[in-house]
């Protein structure tokens, strides 16, 4: 089923572009709408394993989603790991 989720942290196409390349083939094609503040993802999710694993994606790139609790996260980790994320989807743009 197609699901949307509000992701933190993505600010540009670089950004938009590392997600939905760490994203494809787990998930197939994903959508990052950035007209919109939280930035919304949209992509296919099977099961409650499969958007576990999207959560954990999403956080190891940087991109914590809105409804996740981030006082046992580091803030500031997360931000740097979303500026490189979106240093390499910049690089890597189709």
């Amino acid at each position: 089923m197609q699901k949307s989720f509000k992701a933190l942290n993505i600010k540009c196409g670089g950004c938009a572009n590392t997600v939905k390349k760490a994203l494809k083939i787990e998930f197939g094609e994903t959508d990052v709408d950035l007209t919109q503040e939280p930035r919304v993802v949209t992509l296919e999710i099977k099961d409650e394993e499969s958007e576990l694993s999207f959560r954990k994606k999403m956080r190891s790139l940087g991109y914590p989603l809105e409804d996740e609790d981030l006082r046992r996260l580091t803030k500031g980790g997360l931000k740097a790991k979303s500026f490189l994320s979106c240093a390499i989807g910049k690089i890597n743009q189709e």
